[in-house]
């Protein structure tokens, strides 16, 4: 016999030989009943259980079906509600349905008709909650649609940084330059209570100190040569908004000091004035420097440091994140095919194995300029290898000269009677030897995990340490 996987139904009747008889053939076909003497008990369970299905006898004491259905639709607008009805309350029942009730059940009725008829509504419940649960999903891959990768090493970040979005925290962002910091800033910032308020930016490696200062803190008149007029600085412009402050380990000494200070109290005073002013800021910092190392070096600040390194986000490189390199390649072709009023298709499946091969060590940042250049030179539809950067083709040369990333022999001689373990052996080595030790590519060649390969190597090393 079919069985519910325990969803809840609300049984409520004020006549109880009638409601026992009910729940006891609900109960046996798996459903978990909650029985209410009338409308108001019925409510108090309501808020405090997930309801699936109310199934509500229609002449009620002090609340009536109708009432009911009214109240626990809107408390809970997804419930699904059956309304039980005797002789002379079908056409009640028959408006009802007007007011979102799924359907009706007229007394006397069969165990199987009224299990029919809970299934229906369960099913069409459950379909509300599966489609309420996508467009929840959707929402929340729209709000990162800014941000192109699916990568495992991505998606671990973007889980944090919808953790940390919500609160106040300082977050300090990590990475190599190109990686993208800005971008999660933005994120973070759009995510927050605060994405209605100003998100400023200021790149601290750009300005001398004395320029820098006065940006931050902003200057009254006179404060300096120059200073004609008063001005706002960054802190004050991000007020209840959020203040970005990329390559925080070039600041120098004298602006970590006012920097601390605006951290550990938020007040501070501009350049030649001498009024407090206090702001609400949540302050997001990005370095490409590995700053504990700048605090050892008596570079950087510790107490700073400690109050930048709040919640710490790790940017994974390009070259760790290839399974990301078409997506994002992709993506800034449809951008500069449309900003160059170009008809370009694609890439040749050559062009995406010297992209896959190629380390790019400057990053998303390269990547995108490689694109640019390839789409405005690109005399074809379709980019192919010779599109691309020389640096980048020749750093992916093949051994025999080929350029494209692309092996200069693809066949592998291997005689009758090996071993299994040694084909296996022989695979990997070659395959390894054909993508310049990139793991990573070997992987993609040979359609097996980088993890794999690293454990294959390692199971090798073993066996060589044995017979020695």
């Amino acid at each position: 016999m079919e069985t519910a996987d325990r969803k809840n139904i609300l049984l409520v009747d004020d006549h109880k030989p009638f409601r026992d008889s009910l729940a006891k053939i609900l109960e046996g076909e798996g459903f978990l009943v909650f029985p209410a003497n009338d409308g108001e008990e019925a409510l108090d369970i309501l808020r405090g259980k997930f309801i699936h299905l109310v199934l509500t006898d229609l002449k009620m004491p002090r609340m009536d079906g109708v009432e009911l259905l009214k109240v626990a639709k809107t408390i809970r607008p997804e419930v699904e509600v059956i309304l039980i009805t005797g002789y002379g309350t079908v056409d009640t029942a028959v408006t009802a349905m007007k007011d979102g009730a799924f359907d009706y059940i007229q007394k006397p009725f069969k165990p199987r008709e009224i299990l029919k008829l809970v299934r229906k509504a369960i099913e069409k419940q459950s379909l509300v909650l599966e489609n309420r649960l996508l467009q929840e999903r959707i929402k929340d891959f729209q709000k990162f649609e800014k941000i192109v990768g699916r990568s495992p090493a991505m998606k671990e970040t973007l889980e944090i940084v919808a953790q940390v979005a919500p609160s106040s925290a300082t977050v300090l962002i990590q990475g190599e330059s190109g990686t993208g910091k800005e971008v999660i800033a933005q994120a973070i910032h759009d995510l927050s209570p605060r994405a209605n308020h100003p998100f400023v930016k200021v790149s601290c490696a750009a300005l001398p100190e004395t320029l820098l200062e006065a940006e931050l803190f902003g200057y009254e008149r006179g404060a300096f040569t120059g200073a004609i007029a008063r001005k706002e600085g960054r802190f004050e412009l991000a007020n209840e908004g959020t203040l970005f402050l990329d390559e925080i380990g070039e600041v120098s000494p004298t602006v970590q000091v006012k920097l601390l200070r605006v951290l550990q109290v938020g007040e501070f005073e501009r350049l030649g004035g001498t009024k407090t002013i206090r702001a609400d800021v949540r302050l997001v910092a990005a370095t490409n420097i590995n700053l504990l190392e700048a605090v050892e070096r008596k570079i950087f600040r510790e107490d700073l440091y400690s109050r930048l390194n709040v919640i710490t986000l790790t940017l994974p490189p390009l070259r760790e994140r290839d399974g990301d390199i078409p997506l994002l390649a992709h993506h800034f072709l449809d951008i500069f095919k449309k900003k160059n009023n170009k008809e370009v298709k694609g890439f040749t499946q050559e062009t995406l194995e010297v992209m896959l091969r190629y380390p790019w060590p400057r990053n998303v940042r390269q990547l995108e300029n490689a694109i640019e250049r390839a789409v405005v030179l690109t005399k074809g539809e379709m980019i192919v290898p010779g599109d691309l950067p020389p640096e980048i083709l020749k750093a992916v040369e093949s051994p025999a000269g080929e350029k494209g990333g692309l092996m200069d022999d693809k066949t592998i001689s291997i005689s009758l009677g090996t071993p299994l373990e040694d084909i296996e052996k022989r695979v990997i080595e070659e395959t390894l030897r054909h993508a310049r030790g990139d793991k990573n590519v070997a992987s993609k060649i040979l359609g097996i995990s980088s993890r794999t390969i690293y454990r294959k190597i390692e199971e090798e090393k073993k066996g060589e340490g044995q017979n020695k």
